[in-house]
């Protein structure tokens, strides 16, 4: 019988392996769940468990078998909701069913900012494109997905007609959700709520593709705003979590900054994905949020350090389209200096694709140095052959 106390992860793909890992090296006993029989999550755990997302009867039969403390995920937002249930119906340390329900869904999320005086980015929810009244350019996307996932400017209705039909794949709900164009530089907040506090771990610089997709291709730590500006954003992320009902829980904010203020586009009670907290955030600052996140799900205060004042960054390689005729030494780029983690995921032969979503993406580079990336940028360019 294992004699550490256990805690429960949901979901077990590559997002979650940093969590994981984590948990282990605070000594606790990792059960995974997840729907996946071969997710990768399996070998790293103590324990694995196949449950479907919404077998809420089967993940309370987990907890109960395993002596189950507390329950974590990182990156995702798909199993809020069921983790606030389980957290309700055994007590665990976590944030509410409404508060899942709210941030998981971004019509709700959009009412709730207008309730509670967040500077937001106007928008209504369509049945079909005749039904959007918004100037254009507008947004559109689903209500309940996340990475960019369905996610397309429009110029125009016919360009809304299109992009209706392609973003209505990545969504179980029976509308889609227009938003106004906002233009600015975009950036993500990193934050914990716990104890009746909020802290503002980071400031993340965005960067992405060209419209009429909006994927994240790199982020950088910290952002260059300025201390009047990060003031600001402070005091919007507490104001925030209280409408919000964070409290137990990290969060990952996204907004726009232009001449006219700050815009919030969304938000979520959980940790970013993009390698953002379990990597680019304890290189730039020094804290692990995954390490505190878990700390507070098992009903411990969390160790927070003074901030360092460090630099990370991670970028996506965007090569042009085409078929990937070969592959240099490109292997060279991990052992230049400030190569914190380097991968390419395509061979000769592949199609290097559009990047349309974050799963189309093939490749990426962490530094903690940005001088650096020139000169990955070259050694990749030169060594892989494309025939456009």
């Amino acid at each position: 019988m294992n004699s550490n106390e256990s805690i429960l992860i949901f979901g077990g793909g590559s997002l979650q392996l940093s969590i994981i890992r984590c948990c282990k090296l605070k000594g606790l006993y990792t059960v995974v769940i997840d729907p996946n029989s071969e997710a990768l999550g399996k070998t790293e755990a103590d324990a694995f468990e196949v449950v479907a997302g919404d077998d809420f009867d089967g993940t309370v039969a987990v907890c109960k078998r395993y002596d189950i403390k507390g329950i974590v995920t990182a990156a995702t937002d798909k199993p809020l909701v069921m983790m606030a249930r389980v957290a309700k119906e055994l007590n665990y340390v976590f944030f509410n069913v409404d508060a899942a329900k709210t941030s998981t869904d971004k019509l709700l999320m959009k009412n709730k900012f207008i309730n509670g005086g967040i500077p937001y980015a106007s928008g209504i929810e369509i049945f079909s494109p005749k039904d959007c009244t918004l100037s254009f350019p507008v947004i559109v996307k689903p209500r309940d997905n996340s990475g960019s996932r369905g996610v397309v400017l429009c110029n125009s209705i016919g360009e809304l007609e299109t992009a209706y039909n392609e973003s209505k794949k990545f969504t179980n709900k029976p509308t889609l959700l227009i938003e106004e164009f906002i233009d600015g530089k975009e950036y993500s907040i990193e934050s914990l709520h716990y104890d009746g506090k909020t802290r503002v771990v980071q400031y993340t610089e965005k960067f992405v593709t060209p419209f009429p997709y909006n994927v994240e291709l790199g982020h950088t730590q910290p952002a260059d705003l300025s201390n009047e500006v990060k003031n600001c954003i402070d005091k919007l992320i507490y104001k925030i979590a209280i409408v919000m009902g964070f409290e137990n829980c990290p969060s990952h904010t996204e907004l726009k900054i232009n001449d006219k203020g700050i815009t919030v586009i969304e938000t979520s009670p959980r940790l970013g994905g993009d390698m953002i907290t379990s990597l680019l955030v304890p290189l730039s600052t020094g804290i692990n949020m995954e390490s505190a996140l878990i700390d507070i799900a098992m009903g411990k205060v969390p160790h927070l350090p003074n901030a360092l004042d460090n630099t990370s960054a991670i970028r996506y390689f965007s090569l042009p389209i085409g078929k990937i005729v070969s592959i240099g030494d490109i292997r060279i780029v991990n052992r230049l200096p400030n190569v914190v983690d380097f991968n390419f995921n395509l061979n000769e032969g592949d199609y290097v694709p559009r990047i349309t979503n974050s799963l189309d993406r093939y490749g990426y580079v962490v530094v903690d140095d940005l001088t650096i990336l020139p000169n990955v940028y070259n050694i990749v360019e030169l060594n892989i052959i494309i025939e456009q």
